[in-house]
């Protein structure tokens, strides 16, 4: 049957006319889409002010970010002159303007090294980026495609406040279009996010409020089609938020999307004393969870082999007692040296308790040893946990241990099994699959879901209290700055532990990273069961509209030193998790107050992690034209041969190796090449033009290397923001 559209085009005369009328027609409806439909707004502009301003550039003025692009057409004695739209032309200082680039327009990424924190040994690196974050995650597709284990974020909420930009403007309650610009917004980075995530096995956690929950479940079901959808509602405030003829809001929530084989496990025991509000009897459901049209209960739900599969790793514990009254003194036989190999890190030999009298510094240390004390970091002389007897027993069958060794500050955690995990290995509960090199047993468990207590979909909890558990860690750690509504760490935390418990070398990316919380709360996780997760945060470096204000008025621009400094990135975020590794406040001052919640200790002790932090740039096309500009790439081979260790960051006449991977950028020295690399190298990367020489090299690597392809021409390597590229992801769903 005709439409009204198809009967009013049939009386257009003109044949031409009308046949390219019927035809726009036919492409909308073929673009037709059900379920939620909103405006697709072009995305945001990007500014390049690392370009300089040529001849054929397309700019705006520095201050003036909402003006439509100009083309250069002259540049001479730092003036350019520009041409708008309408044709008329204007000159300006060059210094005055700045090169962008609009949707459709291909633009080069790179990343610029900021600092390290080293601290972590031989761990990868938790990696903060500074930058646009739709470009980062198109940067992140050449590094972790397919990759990641979790994503977790908390986006703006659009509340109407002039909490978020879109096109360099901010939104507030007066756009029409405020909700479809988020949509649109929200809507390419989850498609990015999408293509990031393991198809097999992860999760995507996504944490909002009342203002837009409704429209983004159903733009997750229409991005995510066939992933587990859940969503919880958690108490963040108590008291709430007053609301004058309204309820006081005192929640938000968390949408759980699960790809593949995630679940979610149990709040594990060692939690459960600071929850004391849950419930631990299970509830049956009768709701139709699967489809089959029968009710079924949350714990009978999960088959066996999803049971096999759960494995959890063993439990470590740390050794030195760290309630207040365990000082020394207080027990007899815990004070004493453990003899630890400095090379290693291993135990070589457990001393003998002294008396409360004696120095301990009066002791005799092996050759090629160091002793370690149950000391705060304040030097407070505390107790051991248990009594050397009893630890060289434990130490003897593998239940006792240093973790994550430094060997340049000489210093480690002595962690032991508690009496409960011990049982379970010996009653078989807990089977030990293998041992360390120091003999420390490796061993894993297959828990029934029904131990333990089954979460919940609505968490009231004290730990997730956003002003104690957010806004004081914040004040704590860089006092003096504030972030407005930092999502408590033991929140971010206990939410990541649901799906990230049996993975202890997870990575983790949170692409709005706000004041770094997501990094800080995988650090803890492994500090508590000793992983090796790695988080990779993006944050912009944005000022709030009233700062921005400030500034303006006493003749700062954006990109001044004075109006970087109070930016996200450099003014919370970087300091922020600079003191929580550390355990110094940027005013060089020990983080007052101890972490609560599961691991309880002071946050002085910082943490023992390594970090990175990184900025996006653009290279310019013309640049990298004239030198291969290998520099700006170089963070990004790091990072896709997963951040650890050290990192090329110069191009070499024929190859480099470093600890995790190496570059080869003359193939006709590739017998040489190959012969140097070592057993940890698990990434190479092969620079050349040609398919034939590439897959000859790739074919002489050791089992288990991966090779990856590097133009000649990085810039055939590394392109993104094209329309080619957006229709893909697109297509792809």
């Amino acid at each position: 049957m005709a439409s009204e559209l198809d009967v009013l085009l049939d009386k257009v005369e003109d044949p031409a006319l009308r046949a390219d009328l019927k035809r726009q027609v036919d492409l909308l409806r073929a673009r037709r889409r059900f379920g939620l439909v909103f405006e697709e707004h072009l995305p945001e502009r990007v500014q390049l002010p690392e370009h300089a301003i040529r001849r054929g550039a397309r700019v705006v003025r520095r201050d003036h970010e909402e003006d439509e692009p100009r083309e250069v057409i002259k540049v001479a004695k730092k003036k350019a002159t520009v041409r708008a739209a309408d044709g008329e032309t204007e000159t300006h200082a060059v210094d005055d303007l700045v090169v962008v680039a609009d949707f459709g327009e291909p633009i080069y990424p790179g990343l610029r090294r900021l600092g390290s924190l080293k601290a972590g040994g031989d761990k990868p690196a938790h990696v903060v980026i500074k930058g646009e974050n739709h470009h980062v995650l198109e940067a992140l597709q050449f590094t972790h495609a397919g990759k990641v284990d979790c994503i977790y974020i908390d986006p703006p909420y659009n509340t109407g406040a002039r909490d978020w930009k879109y096109g360099n403007d901010y939104v507030d309650k007066d756009d029409a279009y405020r909700h479809s610009k988020w949509l649109a917004f929200m809507e390419r980075r989850l498609r990015l996010a999408k293509q990031l995530l393991n198809p097999d096995d992860s999760v995507l956690i996504v944490t909002i409020d009342e203002k837009e929950y409704l429209r983004l479940g159903l733009l997750l079901e229409q991005v995510f089609r066939g992933a587990y959808i859940e969503m919880v509602t958690t108490i963040i405030s108590a008291k709430g938020a007053y609301r004058r003829g309204h309820f006081s809001r005192v929640e938000e929530h968390i949408f759980f999307v699960s790809l593949g084989s995630a679940t979610v496990h149990p709040w594990i025991s060692n939690m459960l004393p600071a929850y004391e509000q849950l419930d631990e009897d299970p509830i049956e459901d009768e709701a139709d969870h699967d489809g089959d049209g029968g009710g079924t209960n949350d714990l009978e739900a999960v088959d066996d082999s999803a049971d096999e599969a759960a494995q959890t790793p063993i439990q470590w514990l740390g050794l030195r007692r760290r309630e207040p009254s365990s000082v020394r003194g207080a027990r007899p036989n815990q004070f004493y040296a453990i003899f630890v190999n400095e090379s290693d890190g291993s135990l070589h030999s457990v001393g003998e308790a002294i008396d409360d009298d004696v120095d301990r510094h009066s002791i005799e240390v092996p050759a090629g040893t160091v002793a370690l004390w149950p000391l705060k970091p304040d030097g407070t002389e505390m107790l051991w946990g248990l009594t050397p007897d009893v630890l060289r027993r434990n130490w003897a069958a593998g239940w006792a241990r240093v973790n994550n060794w430094n060997t340049s500050k000489q210093k480690g955690t002595v962690q032991y099994l508690p009496g409960g995990t011990i049982d379970r290995i010996r009653s078989g509960e807990i089977t030990v699959t293998d041992r360390a090199g120091d003999g420390s047993v490796i061993g894993y468990t297959t828990p029934n879901v029904a131990q333990g207590v089954t979460p919940k979909r609505v968490w009231h909890l004290p730990s997730h209290n956003a002003e104690t558990g957010g806004t004081s860690i914040v004040s704590a750690l860089v006092p003096g700055r504030r972030f407005p509504y930092p999502k408590s760490l033991y929140a971010v935390e206990d939410t990541l532990r649901f799906v990230l418990r049996d993975k202890p070398d997870a990575v983790v990316v949170d692409y709005f990273g706000g004041s770094g919380t997501t990094a800080h709360a995988v650090a803890r996780l492994n500090r508590q069961d000793g992983g090796r997760r790695q988080s990779i945060l993006v944050t912009n470096n944005e000022v709030s509209e009233a700062e921005a204000k400030a500034l303006t008025a006493s003749g700062a621009r954006r990109g001044d030193p004075e109006w970087e400094a109070l930016g996200i990135f450099e003014h919370v975020t970087r300091p922020r998790l600079t003191a929580a590794i550390t355990g110094v406040t940027p005013d060089g001052e020990a983080v007052k107050g101890d972490y609560r919640f599961v691991d309880e200790f002071p946050m002085s002790e910082g943490l023992d992690e390594n970090m990175e932090f990184l900025e996006l740039t653009y290279l310019d096309p013309e640049d990298v034209e004239i030198s291969a500009a290998f520099e700006g790439v170089a963070p990004m081979l790091w990072l896709r041969a997963g951040g650890r260790g050290g990192m090329i960051e110069h191009d070499a006449p024929y190859y480099a190796v470093m600890d995790a991977y190496g570059v080869l950028f003359n193939p006709d020295r590739w017998r040489k090449f190959v012969s140097d690399l070592h057993g940890d190298v698990k990434t190479v990367f092969i620079v050349t033009d040609s398919p034939s020489i590439f897959a000859a090299v790739a074919a002489e690597l050791p089992a288990g290397v991966e090779a990856v392809r590097l133009y000649e021409n990085y810039l055939s390597t590394f392109t993104l923001n094209t329309r080619r590229t957006m229709s893909a992801e697109v297509d792809a769903q």
